[in-house]
């Protein structure tokens, strides 16, 4: 390395960047951050890509693994063909697809289109209404805290008085009801805590309002159609691997096929669709280094590629990264683990 001249140390974290970054969730300028400021603007921005994905897949996921087992002949053949389609192209294809083909022949900013509620969509992605925190606004934030805390503290109760006497006393209506009212009351004493802001047309570009760039949306878009085709025929075999004699035992009661799915099919399914399903959401947070390939500012392309080819610390640089993707790999994989102890069976 020092024949090489490539630094052994981590004193290029201080340094200034001295490059912008489109998409970043905390303040970051080119001329007074750091390069360790964008290993962390990159960081949440995988987290954000991978959570959002995360969620969106695992929604998508249910709805086609369900509807492949509907009686319906259109509404399971249509759910097959998702499967078979999007599980089958090259992830990295659909990627270049949703962002060259799609998003990237949209109109200008000038010419853009007009959708409800004030949203605009342009070539340079989706200007939606946004909310901005207001002056003041930190009881808001200490009420929903100590409501989330109060709600928690209820619904724990409620379990456990269901627990030893088989109801649970309304506690869990009196929890809910302290959780909206702490809130509730601290607006109408401090006022509101937000204000919304419309996207307005400057110059080139709009302002204002919350901008969903191309780059996310694409990533977002290609992640979680590929994830949920994977994640569909797994919410299948899961939904099959429940005995027969369970659905007929519960439609003798009376159940509707809703109630017989959610309260019957779909718990007993988990116990089969938990451990593969924990692959899939480590396989989405990994793929989505792929977003480097139409430029998204994740953790690698920041850090690996720009940082990377500024500093030349390339061992220093990629021994982080693969740190941090390993973290969120073993933390992703500790709480689906944790899941999925809690819905297994246990033989006494």
């Amino acid at each position: 390395m020092l024949a090489r001249h490539m630094p052994l140390g981590f004193g290029f974290w201080h340094q200034t960047a001295g490059f912008d970054i489109e998409q970043a969730l905390i303040p970051f300028a080119a001329s007074s951050s750091t390069y360790g400021t964008a290993f962390f603007v990159g960081l949440l921005n995988t987290l954000l890509v991978a959570a959002l994905g995360i969620v969106l897949a695992t929604l998508l996921g249910f709805l086609i693994g369900i509807a492949r087992l509907s009686g319906n002949f259109v509404v399971a053949r249509l759910s097959a063909a998702y499967v078979e389609m999007f599980r089958n192209i090259p992830l990295l294809l659909q990627l270049l697809f949703w962002y060259n083909a799609i998003l990237r022949p949209l109109p200008a900013p000038r010419q853009s289109l007009h959708l409800p509620r004030g949203a605009v969509l342009n070539n340079r992605g989706i200007m939606l209404p946004g909310p901005h925190a207001a002056a003041g606004s930190w009881p808001m934030a200490l009420a929903l805290v100590l409501a989330i805390a109060l709600g928690a503290g209820f619904l724990m109760a409620a379990r456990r008085s269901r627990k030893l006497t088989g109801y649970a006393r309304g506690l869990g209506w009196w929890g809910l009801a302290l959780a909206l009212a702490l809130p509730l009351a601290t607006a109408l004493a401090f006022g509101p805590p937000l204000h919304v802001t419309m996207p307005q047309l400057q110059g080139f570009n709009y302002v204002h309002g919350l901008s969903i760039y191309p780059e996310l949306l694409a990533l977002l878009l290609g992640l979680s159609l590929y994830t949920a085709a994977f994640i569909a025929e797994i919410v299948r075999a899961g939904i099959q691997s429940v005995a027969r004699g369970q659905r007929e035992a519960a439609a003798a009661l009376g159940l509707p096929p809703v109630q017989i799915l959610r309260w019957v099919v779909v718990p007993q399914a988990l116990r089969v669709i938990i451990p593969p399903l924990t692959n899939q959401y480590l396989n989405l947070t990994k793929n989505s280094t792929l977003a480097v390939a139409i430029g998204y500012p994740d953790l690698a392309q920041v850090f690996m590629g720009t940082v990377l080819n500024q500093t030349g610390a390339a061992v220093q640089i990629v021994f982080i990264t693969m740190g941090v993707y390993l973290a969120i790999s073993l933390v992703t994989a500790l709480a689906m683990n944790l899941w999925n102890r809690r819905m297994a069976l246990h033989e006494r």
